[in-house]
């Protein structure tokens, strides 16, 4: 009652983890249950310093409280068990919370609540003819280190351009299966350190010893770098059957003499040829594809050696060339990634 009638070519469901669109279209969602029940809330605590500030884990969970006040988080290993379709009441809070810190806590009010699990579930497929599914539609996980904004924004970016270009019949329909092959194993990756971390955290006896071999990882600048690259989800590198590890990764933001930086080339939405070594060959090859890549020549401050970079409109390097590399290539690469549709 009230809506309205569309019609369009593609739909996209990007509408959270209980997806409408999903669900009718007939989607798979597949995972593991959740192992706790988590709450975050804004309270009135009847002493405020009867709970120190910080990150505690306790023997029957986790609880989190900070700087700002009355802000408090909990961890309920219950196996997910809480029915989050009731209302969140005070008292439900003050017990868990009493259950967790093993103190006498009081709550006097409870101004703003909400629960979540750790249920980690995905789709097998991202699309299914014409309807995609993006951001938690596609995949849901704990929310611990706030992983899913990136994932989601990752997914939007990869699909975007690709949408664009099916819809203005620069590309074939088939481009559009890149988007889970090359999305669907970023987020299988996220639900699984999203796993690990809870376990970490999870009451046992072998917790204590796990997380010790996890704060002695994190303590080496390998560990360190390696827990950052996965948690923030910028430096995922898809397979595009290149072996060069730049190939299938986020661009560097090349930057030419004049001050242009390769951002200011991808804000036209189309593809950058970066030539750095103003070859005539290159660019004659590029003029095959002038309606859908921004060509580019000149040195640049920071080339790392390359001759050449082809980008793709989502800023993940396409191709590459170096002094030993041959530059015709390059056809190949932009054949295949901006080939008009075929009718």
């Amino acid at each position: 009652a009230g809506g309205q009638e569309q019609q369009a070519r593609y739909l996209v469901g990007c509408d959270g983890g209980r997806s409408t669109v999903r669900s009718l279209a007939g989607f798979d969602f597949v995972g593991t249950d959740p192992l706790f029940t988590g709450y975050a809330a804004q309270v009135t605590f009847a002493d405020r310093d009867q709970l120190p500030l910080g990150f505690h884990l306790t023997d029957n969970g986790m609880y989190l409280r900070t700087p700002f006040p009355g802000h408090v988080g909990m961890m309920d290993f219950d196996g997910g068990a809480f029915d989050r379709s009731q209302p969140l009441t005070r008292e439900h809070l003050q017990e868990v919370l009493r259950r967790i810190t093993g103190t006498d806590v009081t709550l006097s009010e409870v101004h703003l609540a909400s629960s979540f699990t750790d249920r980690a579930m995905q789709t097998t497929t991202y699309r299914d003819g014409r309807v995609l599914l993006a951001g938690d539609a596609a995949h849901i996980h704990s929310p611990l280190g706030g992983q899913g904004l990136n994932l989601g924004i990752g997914d939007a970016v990869n699909l975007g351009w690709k949408l664009a270009a099916v819809a203005r019949g620069t590309a074939p329909e088939g481009l559009l299966d890149t988007y889970t092959s090359e999305r669907h194993p970023v987020g299988a990756a996220v639900l699984d350190w999203s796993r690990a971390q809870v376990a970490t955290m999870k009451p046992g006896p072998n917790s204590p010893a796990l997380r010790k071999l996890v704060h002695e990882l994190l303590s080496t600048t390998d560990g360190t770098t390696l827990a950052y690259r996965r948690t923030a989800g910028l430096f995922n590198r898809y397979d595009l059957g290149d072996p060069h590890p730049l190939v299938g990764s986020t661009a560097p933001d090349f930057c030419f003499e004049d001050g242009t930086r390769l951002g200011d080339l991808l804000r036209h939405g189309r593809g950058v040829l970066l030539d750095f070594g103003a070859d005539e060959t290159l660019r004659s090859a590029a003029k095959s594809h002038q309606d859908q890549i921004v060509y580019r020549s000149g040195p640049a401050r920071n080339a790392l050696g390359f001759t050449a970079v082809l980008v793709r409109p989502d800023g993940v390097v396409a191709w590459t060339a170096a002094e030993d590399r041959d530059p015709s290539s390059f056809q190949q690469a932009a054949t295949r990634w901006f080939t008009p549709a075929q009718y």
